[in-house]
């Protein structure tokens, strides 16, 4: 039972009644069918989706069935369009189809069961033809609006189609993505050869996590999935989905951060008491001692000794102690520029000893942020110190940049040195963590103590031989951002 509109448009009413005698026809079936004879009127109606069906005389005046097919297709008319002609020519008929007619009538060989089967047919290829369109359209928004890069690529896996999020995450234009395969954006061969084996393999890969390299050359931590199919064709292509969890991985590292913070200043308050109570009875001791007349000479120097070490241990422990307890943050608003050039002077007399070239270049406007100055100086000092120890004398290059961008101001201190083994990175700013062979391991761990203390982030990318560049990152800056942070903050890790 089929209860729809039929517009026939044709400029010969004999052909039109003829038409519609034949639709009325069909049985069981209810059709409201009307005619238009002029071109432009019949566009006005289809561009208004008035009908349902639309059967079209191949001779319109000036203009042609094929003229009105094609600039329907072009206002993305959805609805059938049936092409009728006086005479059969085969031509006609593929060109029409071509362009995406549903049928091809001829005139003289209609009757009330071919239109039927022809109505019937249009109807039915229009549902499933919608169906299909939704059914895209659906999963091409998912597919655009997904917050992970997704794409589509041949077996070599050079991109064949991707997502918005794909080259948004990679830094490329979308021109500059199609030329790419995945490989160009591996930068460990051990990753591409694992790659290459699972796809040669099974031919899918189930949350890899590795490195992808971006435009911009740096490397974000993410997790690959690759999945092989064929299409009606049996060509083979590879669906991708890449999840960025670099801000996952920094958000971890920073709570194990702080996790090692808690412990180590535990672990110092417990040791120094175990300690300092021994060592209190020892100097005591040793004082009583010294205090003799009838003390030996020699055994007075080696007293001596031992006091003055014993004090020194005791200095270490103060040293610790202090570096665990709570301390209170001053805050106050300062440039960042005064703040370094305060902290390169008191590094002043290493970098010119070791004859060290130093670069300094800072935005041209005042960047203030609220901090307390004596830390974050002792901070960025830290950071200044060790790019200093980790150059050669007379060959060293320290630079240090300060600018602003999005209104988050950036601080970059960046040297030529021997570089930092990739497994020491995560390492860095752990307690007691040192590769300098008289170091405590407490100025970098101090340094992101203070960092973390003021929001500020520290991101650090070292190459061995090459150098080392420490990024620090202040939150943004606002007019409201004095009055908002309370003056005194309580720093709770290693100082």
């Amino acid at each position: 039972m089929y209860n729809s509109r039929i517009l026939v448009i044709d400029d010969d009413e004999d052909d039109f009644f003829i038409t519609s005698e034949y639709i009325k026809d069909i049985s069981d079936s209810h059709f409201t069918i009307d005619w238009c004879y002029n071109y432009r009127k019949a566009m006005e109606l289809i561009k208004g989706k008035a009908y349902d069906i639309y059967f079209v005389d191949y001779r319109l005046g000036a203009k042609t069935g094929v003229d009105l097919l094609k600039e329907a297709l072009e206002h993305n008319c959805e609805e059938p369009i049936i092409l009728l002609t006086g005479k059969g020519n085969k031509a006609i008929d593929i060109e029409a189809m071509r362009l995406g007619a549903t049928d091809y009538l001829v005139k003289s060989e209609l009757n009330s069961e071919k239109l039927e089967r022809c109505i019937r047919y249009a109807i039915e290829r229009s549902v499933h033809l919608k169906a299909l369109r939704n059914n895209e359209q659906k999963f091409r928004n998912i597919f655009e609006r997904s917050k992970d890069a997704i794409f589509i690529a041949d077996k070599n896996l050079y991109f064949r189609d991707f997502n918005q999020m794909s080259y948004v995450l990679f830094g490329y234009e979308r021109d500059e993505l199609q030329n790419m395969c995945l490989y160009d954006l591996v930068p460990e061969e051990l990753d591409s050869r694992y790659i290459r084996t699972l796809l040669a393999g099974t031919g899918d890969l189930t949350d890899f996590e590795m490195e992808l390299s971006m435009k911009s050359g740096e490397r974000r931590n993410c997790i690959l999935s690759l999945s092989t199919y064929r299409d009606h064709e049996e060509k083979e292509y590879v669906q991708g989905i890449i999840h960025d969890i670099t801000n996952m991985k920094k958000a971890e590292k920073a709570n194990l951060q702080v996790e090692k913070l808690a412990v180590a200043g535990r672990l110092v308050r417990t040791l120094a008491h175990e300690v300092r109570n021994p060592l209190n009875n020892i100097n005591m001791s040793i004082e009583h001692l010294l205090q003799q007349e009838t003390l030996q000479e020699d055994a007075g120097i080696y007293l001596d000794i031992i006091h003055r070490n014993g004090g020194r241990i005791g200095d270490l422990i103060t040293e610790l102690l202090d570096s665990s307890r709570p301390t209170e943050l001053q805050f106050a608003m300062h440039t960042l520029q005064t703040v370094m050039d305060e902290s390169v002077a008191a590094a002043i007399d290493r970098i010119s000893l070791r004859r060290i070239s130093l670069d300094i270049k800072y935005a041209d406007e005042p960047l203030k942020v609220l901090v307390d100055k004596e830390k974050i100086k002792i901070a960025f000092l830290n950071i200044i110190i060790n790019a200093i120890e980790a150059m050669e004398s007379e060959k060293g290059k320290l630079q240090i940049i300060i600018d602003s961008h999005d209104n988050i101001h950036q601080v970059i201190i960046k040297d030529n040195g021997c570089g930092i083994p990739p497994e020491n990175i995560s390492r860095l700013f752990e307690p007691y963590f040192t590769s300098k062979r008289n170091g405590v391991g407490l100025g970098l761990a101090s340094t992101l103590n203070i960092l973390q203390s003021h929001k500020a982030k520290v991101e650090v990318n070292s190459i061995i031989n090459d150098g080392t560049t420490f990024t620090i990152l202040f939150p943004e800056q606002t007019p409201d951002t004095e009055e908002n942070i309370e003056i005194a903050v309580v720093d709770k890790g290693i100082k």
